[in-house]
């Protein structure tokens, strides 16, 4: 455990040095204080505009508007994370310093559990800052309990970044170049987005995850989503056992 930790570490310090976490923070931050401030300042354009002579039917700004606008930022802020994150192998396939470590007796499969607890801490402290932020500027302006079932579709679209993970995860252990692993990754999620327009199969597809509006606007129930939960889950932890038994016998 000793040495898993060690790498643990030597990635976080990594991370910190290439200023990863710096941008990343910022990133989350911003678009988390945005969140509500697009919805608060979205009726005085909306005016401006009908002042120019264009008609425009306004309805009033609640919370819901600003999590509607948490939950439309959220693939941008995955897309982000990903790239950002996107040569956490590529870049050690490169250099050669995995041989380097694996030759110092670190076992294989701590080199992806390492990696995988860096990516996934990253993006838990930085969802999580962006949710605080946003829930504390909402509550400021409006009443955060019109929202429904604000829980549950916060931990769903968590636990969809930790599915889009693992995808990566797999994909940069079957392929060295970083394009090939984002291009796998970004295909598997663009198929889901074509399949979720078919009636009897949208239920089941992990993309549904990602789709916390339904819920905060009490279109959807949350009995709805659990099938897609159980498959996301599954499908992610078969991707980190897969990750670590292609790399350990993978030619380094």
């Amino acid at each position: 455990m000793r040495t898993l930790f060690t790498f643990i570490k030597k990635e976080f310090k990594e991370q910190l040095k290439t200023n990863k976490v710096l941008i990343l923070g910022i990133i989350f931050v911003v678009f988390a204080i945005l969140n509500p401030i697009i919805a608060y300042t979205t009726p005085l354009l909306l005016e401006i505009l009908e002042e120019s002579g264009m008609v425009i039917e306004m309805a009033e700004v609640s919370a819901l508007d600003s999590w509607a606008q948490f939950f439309k930022n959220m693939p941008m802020l995955l897309i982000a994370f990903v790239l950002i994150e996107g040569n956490i192998f590529s870049k050690e396939y490169n250099k050669g310093t995995l041989v380097l470590v694996l030759s110092k007796g670190l076992e294989r499969y701590k080199i992806v559990i390492s990696k995988l607890l860096v990516m996934v801490s990253v993006w838990t402290i930085g969802y999580f800052v962006n949710f605080l932020i946003t829930y504390v500027f909402t509550a400021v302006l409006w009443d955060n309990s019109v929202a429904n079932n604000l829980s549950f579709s916060i931990i769903m679209v968590w636990i969809f970044g930790l599915f889009v993970i693992s995808l990566f995860l797999l994909s940069a252990t079957l392929v060295k170049p970083m394009g090939g692993a984002l291009g796998i990754t970004g295909g598997i999620i663009f198929v889901q987005y074509l399949l979720i327009l078919l009636p009897k199969v949208n239920e089941y597809l992990p993309i549904l995850m990602s789709d916390g509006t339904s819920v905060v606007y009490g279109l959807s129930e949350v009995d709805y989503y659990i099938p897609s939960l159980i498959i996301t889950l599954s499908i992610s932890v078969l991707s980190i056992v897969g990750s670590v038994l292609i790399f350990n016998k993978k030619k380094i």
